[in-house]
């Protein structure tokens, strides 16, 4: 595990997914607030992203337009600013099925683009206050999830209290590379409990550990305290 604390997470961030992006990678984004800015500056790059396929690590089952969609806010923040010849293409949630039936066509999508064991070469992740990546929220069923690559989240664990679908252990674990970005003091903890010596097993974030790929945490100095005590 590679931690690495700087000034600048999201610029930090935003070279790694136009290195993978230029080189026609398959990428799984992150949702929330921390990735925005990251996917701003790529979007600032004067570079060919076209032949990189996005996928969503987790994407809350709403309308497509609704301001708490994932896939929106790639769109407007990393798709918008790029000319269209140059922009990668983005395979998004069919939420209009209802959580389950989601899940499940993401999953045949993603076998149907890189076969029957797929490997996204990257994975970038969050993390939340309680620890939770993705939408692994702790205590639901969702962390025991063995066989399918991509679930379903009736409940999620926080805000916003939507149903949710999302990439499971058993897809993270099998990328090239996965790379964790969090900033600000209201992680600290979080970070302590996924990342420090030894992790806390009860942290969601704590157990993806890709076996054949590299892990990656990008921290700015304030949630870098998290691994700093």
């Amino acid at each position: 595990m590679d931690v690495r604390i700087v000034d600048d997470p999201a610029r930090v961030v935003a070279d790694l997914l136009v290195d993978v992006a230029c080189a026609g990678g398959h990428i799984a984004l992150a949702g929330g607030s921390t990735p925005k800015r990251a996917y701003e500056l790529v979007a600032g790059v004067d570079a060919d992203l076209s032949a990189a396929t996005l996928w969503l690590g987790d994407e809350r089952v709403v309308p497509r337009d609704d301001d708490r969609s994932n896939a929106r806010m790639v769109r407007e923040t990393l798709l918008a600013g790029l000319p269209e010849e140059r922009r990668p293409r983005l395979i998004e949630v069919e939420t209009e099925l209802g959580p389950a039936a989601a899940a499940a066509a993401y999953e045949t999508r993603l076998r149907e683009e890189l076969g029957n064991h797929p490997r996204l070469d990257l994975v970038l992740l969050g993390l939340g206050p309680d620890s939770h990546t993705a939408s692994l929220f702790p205590g639901k069923p969702a962390l025991a999830e063995t066989h399918r690559l991509v679930a379903p989240v009736p409940e999620a664990g926080m805000e916003p209290q939507v149903p949710r679908a999302t990439m499971t252990y058993p897809l993270l674990n099998a990328a090239r590379e996965v790379v964790f970005l969090a900033a600000g003091a209201d992680k600290a903890e979080a970070v302590r409990r996924a990342f420090g010596d030894p992790p806390d097993e009860s942290s969601p974030a704590a157990h993806v550990r890709p076996g054949a790929g590299t892990l990656t945490v990008v921290l700015d100095p304030a949630a870098g305290e998290g691994v700093q005590q």
